[in-house]
C-alpha cells in the first residue's frame, strides 16, 4: 500500500517527524481565554508502518472539533449559560447567591466572554491553575491586601499582597457549578457533548476537623457564662445539641419541650450579604435532639429570666418567641455572622485558636468517644446519608457504641461555671485581662513610683490614648478603673489628679507595695542575694534625710522645697527598690 502523502503548506495544521520516528501532531485552536497564549492541540503518534495515515487521521480531526466549536449549534457565551442555568436552579437563595458570587469572581472574568462549545479541558484546567495560583487573580504582586473593600484609612490590616491559592473544596465546588450547567446546554442542545468530562478538579481534600480540647471548651463556657448568661446560654446549647449556629439563631421557644426534655429542630436563619431569612434547615428535614437534666435546667432558668423582661414590660412571653434575641420581647432573631464574630472575639481574648463551627466538631467527637454509634450522633448533628457524612468526617473518633446520646455526652461536658467569687475590680488588680485594664495597672505603677506625685494631674484621655495606642474611650476607662481604687480624683473641667495615699493599695500578696517598700506575705523582693535574703524596707523612718529636722537651703536634697518632702521620700522609691536619681540628700 502506497503511503501517504504529506499535507501541504496549504492545508491547516502541521505534522512533525521526531527523531525516534513518532510524529507529533499540531494543530492551532485559538488563544487560550485563561493565560492569554496560543492554545494549540497536540498529540503524538508512535513509529510503526501506519503513522503517517494516523497522524493525517488525527489532524483531520482535530480540524472538524476546531470548526465545530467556531461555528458550534449556538453562538451564547458562558456568561448566557451561566445566567439561565443560576436563574433556574432549584436550591435556595443563600445557595444561588453563593454560586452567582463563586462565577463573577472566578469564571467570568477568563472565559465568560467565551463561546459555549468553544470550551475544552485544557481551556478548563487552566482556569484551575489559575484558581490555585492566586484567589486573588493578582497581576501584580506589588499590591495591599486591605482589610475590607469599603472606603477606608489604611492601618497594619491593610498588608502587602501575598497570593494565597483557592481552596481545593471550593474549586471543586465551581466544578460543580460548571458541569451543571452544561449538563443543561447538552439537553438543550447549546453544545454536543460537555467538556466538564474531561476536566480534572483537584482531589477531595481529607477532612480534618479541629474541635477544641475539653480544658478549651470549659473555659469558652466560664467565659461566655460570666460576661453574660443569655451568652452563657447560646455556647452552651451550640455544644450540647451540635447545632448549626442558624438553626440555634432561629430556635423559638414553641420547638423547646422542657418537660420531655427534647428540642425539635426544624427552622434557620439565613444570611445572605446584608439581609437575612427564616427558611427551612438545610437538609430540608427537622429532627428532635434530646438534652440532659442539667441543660433542661439551664433552659429553664434562661426562660424564668425572658418571662420577668416581659413583665417588667407588661407584655406576655410569646410562644413563637425566638428563645435567643436582642429584643426585651423575643420578637426578633440573632444574626449568624453577629455570633460568629462574637464568638471569635471571645475565644481570642483567651487565646483559643478556635471558632464558633469548631463547636459542632467537639460535640460530635466527644459523642463518638463516648461510645454513641454514628447513627445517631449524624441524626443529632442533621448529617444526611444516614451516617455517611459523619463516618467520612469523623473516621478517627468512630468507636463501637451501645450507650444513649444524650447520657453519654452529658457525662463528658465540663461542669457549668459557678458564679464569679470577686468582682472585676477586684481581679483587674493582680489580673488585668482587658486593654483598660492592663493601661491601669501600667498608671498606678507609675504613680507609686513616684512619676506623679500628689496633686499632681495625670495627661488627658486622648494624650494616654496616644501614649499608649488606644482609643480615647478606653484611656478614659482605664482612669475611671483608678478612680475606684482610690488613687485619683476626677472632677469636671479638670485633668484627673493623685490622691494622697491614706489607704494603701492593695496589691496582692505577692506584690511590692511602692509606697512603703514593703513585699505582701509569702513573697520576698527581687535581689541577687537569693530567696533567703531579708526585705528591703525604705519608710519615713530610714529614708535619706537630714539627721535632724530642720530646713536650711544647705542641708535641703536635691529637687526637694520642704522637709516634709524629705520625710516622705519612701514614695520616690521604684519597684525594685532603687532611690529616684536626684533625691541624695547633700547634707
Amino acid at each position: 500500500m502506497a503511503k501517504a502523502a504529506r499535507p501541504s503548506s496549504r492545508d491547516k495544521g502541521n505534522i512533525e517527524l521526531l527523531p525516534s520516528g513518532a510524529m507529533r501532531v499540531r494543530v492551532y485552536a485559538g488563544q487560550d481565554p485563561v493565560t492569554k497564549r496560543r492554545h494549540s492541540l497536540v498529540e503524538t503518534v508512535p513509529a510503526g508502518p501506519k503513522a503517517w495515515e494516523r497522524a493525517e487521521e488525527i489532524r483531520l480531526g482535530f480540524l472538524a472539533d476546531i470548526r465545530k466549536r467556531r461555528n458550534p449549534q449556538t453562538t451564547a457565551t458562558v456568561n448566557q449559560l451561566l445566567d439561565r442555568y443560576l436563574d433556574q436552579h432549584t436550591g435556595g437563595r443563600r445557595t444561588v447567591e453563593g454560586y452567582r458570587e463563586y462565577v463573577d469572581k472566578h469564571v467570568r472574568p477568563f472565559i465568560g466572554k467565551s463561546k459555549v462549545g468553544s470550551l475544552d479541558a485544557e481551556i478548563l484546567d487552566s482556569l484551575y491553575a489559575e484558581m490555585r495560583r492566586c484567589r486573588e487573580h493578582c497581576r501584580d504582586r506589588r499590591g495591599v491586601d486591605h482589610r475590607t473593600t469599603h472606603p477606608h484609612e489604611c492601618d497594619v490590616r491593610c498588608r502587602p499582597h501575598r497570593c494565597r491559592s483557592l481552596g481545593a473544596a471550593t474549586i471543586r465546588k465551581i466544578h460543580y457549578i460548571l458541569s451543571g450547567a452544561y449538563k443543561r446546554a447538552v439537553r438543550w442542545r447549546w453544545v454536543g457533548s460537555s467538556p466538564m468530562d474531561q476536566a480534572e478538579p483537584p482531589p477531595v481534600p481529607a477532612p480534618d476537623p479541629q474541635p477544641p480540647t475539653p480544658e478549651e471548651a470549659a473555659r469558652l463556657v466560664a467565659e461566655a457564662g460570666r460576661r453574660d448568661p443569655d451568652w452563657g446560654m447560646v455556647v452552651w446549647l451550640l455544644m450540647v445539641t451540635g447545632a448549626r449556629r442558624g438553626e440555634v439563631c432561629g430556635l423559638r421557644w414553641r420547638y423547646v419541650d422542657l418537660e420531655r426534655g427534647v428540642i425539635t429542630i426544624r427552622r434557620a436563619i439565613a444570611e445572605v450579604r446584608s439581609e437575612t431569612e427564616e427558611k427551612d434547615t438545610k437538609t430540608h428535614q427537622r429532627r428532635h435532639v434530646t438534652i440532659d437534666p442539667g441543660t433542661v435546667e439551664a433552659l429553664a432558668e434562661h426562660r424564668r429570666r425572658w418571662e420577668e423582661r416581659c413583665a417588667a414590660l407588661e407584655v406576655e412571653l410569646s410562644p413563637d418567641a425566638f428563645v435567643f434575641s436582642p429584643s426585651p420581647t423575643g420578637a426578633t432573631h440573632l444574626t449568624p455572622s453577629s455570633v460568629t464574630q462574637r464568638y471569635s472575639k471571645m475565644a481570642d481574648r483567651l487565646g483559643i485558636d478556635t471558632h464558633l463551627h469548631n463547636l459542632r466538631h467537639y460535640t460530635a467527637t466527644e459523642l463518638i468517644a463516648g461510645g454513641v454509634d454514628v447513627r445517631t450522633v449524624a441524626g443529632r448533628l442533621g448529617h444526611g446519608g444516614g451516617g455517611t457524612t459523619t463516618l467520612r468526617v469523623y473516621a478517627a473518633w468512630v468507636a463501637e457504641a451501645d450507650q444513649r446520646a444524650a447520657q453519654g455526652l452529658a457525662e463528658r461536658l465540663p461542669e457549668r461555671p459557678a458564679p464569679p467569687e470577686i468582682d472585676d475590680v477586684e481581679r483587674a488588680k493582680a489580673d488585668p485581662r482587658y486593654p483598660f485594664e492592663h493601661i491601669a495597672v501600667a498608671l498606678r505603677d507609675r504613680i507609686a513610683a513616684g512619676e506623679w506625685p500628689v496633686g499632681a494631674q495625670l495627661p488627658t484621655g486622648k494624650q494616654l490614648g496616644i501614649d499608649f495606642g488606644v482609643s480615647t474611650a478606653t484611656a478614659q476607662r482605664a482612669v475611671t478603673l483608678l478612680q475606684v481604687w482610690g488613687l485619683v480624683e476626677v472632677s469636671r473641667g479638670r485633668r484627673p489628679s493623685v490622691l494622697a495615699p491614706q489607704a494603701r493599695l492593695d496589691l496582692g500578696p505577692a506584690a511590692h507595695d511602692p509606697i512603703d517598700g514593703s513585699w505582701g506575705s509569702g513573697s520576698a523582693p527581687p535581689t541577687s542575694d537569693g530567696p533567703e535574703a531579708e526585705p528591703t524596707t525604705l519608710s519615713a523612718e530610714n529614708a535619706p534625710r537630714p539627721d535632724r529636722p530642720h530646713g536650711c537651703a544647705e542641708c535641703m536634697p536635691d529637687g526637694f522645697e520642704s522637709i516634709e518632702q524629705v520625710y516622705d521620700a519612701g514614695r520616690s522609691v521604684s519597684s525594685r527598690g532603687q532611690q529616684r536619681p536626684g533625691a541624695r540628700v547633700r547634707h
